[in-house]
């Protein structure tokens, strides 16, 4: 089995490199603080932004950038084809903010900054100082990068996809080319063959993991590894089994490759939307929240996050592995119900 995977070139690059050039991509494109900067076109004369210090233009331009434009209809066209993210002028004293309801955190970062402005702007004319100040701090240290949590959304997938396309095409072929009828009459015994399965599987699985962990841990990315980040290992092993046993109820219930791969993409790429392999489910309906609970992937997504980025241990691992072991265990009873060692 070990061999037969070697030496088909496609399988080597879309269940190993493929993964990794996804960690490159994300890993490059959210490697800043995600800080949203907008663009601010200011039409006439603003007295709030106009009356500003050089240090104090200086500290707008990081959250900011403010272009004077001579004609308000030329704004305002610009502001809805996406040029500019807001519109600033001032009618009397009223400063009016206009932006557009196509990107929302562009316009509610426009709003926050613009109230900060104001707000400085006030107090220097009251001539009062504030009553209370307000001190904000991230709760992460400061070295945390967005690496942190896309290397545990996206090893999930790499391990979901490999793990359950792989185990249901093999199957399938296995079956179909009478190979699993052969191995039934041969000396060799069913466990010996299974085995041999889940332990091709796992060496996949444990590769993916270790060049994922190679990859993000380089100083470009910067992924930083918590104290009980080996903790992963049992969580990719626990995951891996969860994850071919869906692989095996598939092949077990398709006829061909096409079936079966079909099938499975069916299922691996709306739960890798629905376990947080992508991006965050914390703003999600509580129904799409309620259907991942049922999905192993969550599990090995997550848990591989508390391991590897938020400090966990041995008390958030052990709940996970047993979840996805007590998966494996519903799912491969059920696909003993359906195996079949040859078509007829």
């Amino acid at each position: 089995m070990i061999l037969s995977v070697l030496r088909d070139k496609g399988t080597i690059f879309f269940l190993l490199v493929f993964p990794i050039l996804f960690l490159l991509l994300f890993g490059t494109l959210f490697k800043s603080d995600g800080t949203a900067h907008i663009k601010v076109a200011q039409v006439g004369p603003v007295q709030v932004l106009d009356s500003l210090t050089p240090d104090q233009r200086g500290q707008l331009a990081r959250a900011a950038t403010v272009t004077r434009v001579s004609s308000e209809k030329t704004a305002l066209e610009k502001v809805r084809k996406g040029d500019f993210d807001a519109l600033v002028e001032q009618d009397g004293g009223t400063v009016v903010l206009r932006y557009s309801a196509a990107d929302s955190v562009k316009g509610a970062s426009a709003r926050a900054t613009l109230n900060a402005v104001l707000e400085q702007a006030n107090l220097a004319a009251t001539g009062t100082p504030p009553t209370y100040t307000l001190k904000a701090s991230q709760v992460e240290d400061e070295s945390v990068e967005p690496i942190q949590y896309l290397t545990p959304g996206l090893m999930g997938w790499a391990i979901a996809s490999s793990a359950v396309f792989s185990t249901a095409l093999t199957l399938v072929t296995l079956r179909r080319k009478k190979i699993l009828q052969r191995m039934r009459l041969s000396p060799i015994r069913a466990w010996e063959v299974v085995a041999a399965r889940i332990s091709m599987t796992l060496l996949m699985a444990l590769t993916q993991t270790a060049l994922f962990l190679l990859v993000a841990t380089l100083p470009y990315f910067g992924l930083q590894l918590t104290g009980s980040w080996w903790l992963v290992i049992p969580l990719v092993v626990c995951g891996t089994l969860a994850l071919m046993s869906l692989g095996l109820l598939i092949g077990s219930l398709t006829r061909t490759e096409e079936s079966a791969g079909g099938l499975a993409q069916l299922l691996v790429l709306p739960m890798a939307f629905l376990s947080g392999s992508f991006f965050s489910l914390d703003s999600a309906p509580g129904w799409v929240q309620a259907v991942s609970y049922m999905m192993p992937l969550r599990y090995l997504v997550t848990g591989s996050e508390a391991v590897l980025s938020r400090g966990g241990g041995l008390a958030e691992a052990l709940p996970t592995m047993g979840g996805m072991l007590a998966f494996t265990a519903v799912v491969t009873a059920l696909t003993l119900r359906f195996f079949r060692w040859n078509d007829v």
